[in-house]
């Protein structure tokens, strides 16, 4: 089972954090990988429902060796001000805009701990928003792209983690 951690008070520091180890892991991802961890990562690309947004962005997942997964987003071109939700899900971007929710028991209940969202975010005054959480459980081989969802739940970004 997973829990997410990274929202509320805090979390712009949280956040900060969480992008310093994307930063690191990018530069050394084969000591990461070497210490038990597998780093996957994606560019955003929009689905049809954000076609009137010029959404670019990158997300990350970190499966650590001592059974958590980091997923961290960025996104630009969003509109500002506005909240948006982000999840893992199961399925690759192209393939029926990337399916349902991942979740770590597929029988459980469809909200975290058991999927895992980095969101929801607030874009900021440019469009930008970031987003960040920790889950407690190694994401399994299905958990294959993050989709960003707009202020009234459409799919309009997905980013296949490869």
């Amino acid at each position: 089972m997973g829990a997410r951690f990274g929202h509320g008070p805090g979390t712009r520091g949280r956040l900060a954090t969480m992008l310093a180890i994307v930063a690191l892991s990018a530069a050394f991802a084969p000591a990461v990988l070497a210490a038990g961890a597998q780093v996957t990562r994606g560019d955003f690309h929009q689905f049809a429902a954000g076609a009137d947004l010029q959404i670019t962005g990158r997300a990350q997942m970190i499966r650590t060796a001592d059974g958590k997964t980091i997923v961290t987003i960025h996104v630009e071109g969003l509109i500002p001000g506005a909240v948006y939700g982000s999840h893992v899900h199961l399925k690759l971007c192209a393939n029926e805009n990337a399916g349902v929710h991942y979740r770590f028991n597929p029988l459980g209940v469809g909200a975290p701990p058991n999927e895992i969202w980095p969101g929801p975010f607030t874009a900021n005054a440019a469009g930008v928003g970031n987003a960040d959480t920790i889950a407690i459980g190694t994401a399994g081989e299905a958990a294959v792209s993050v989709v960003v969802h707009s202020p009234t739940g459409a799919k309009i970004a997905c980013a296949d983690l490869g």
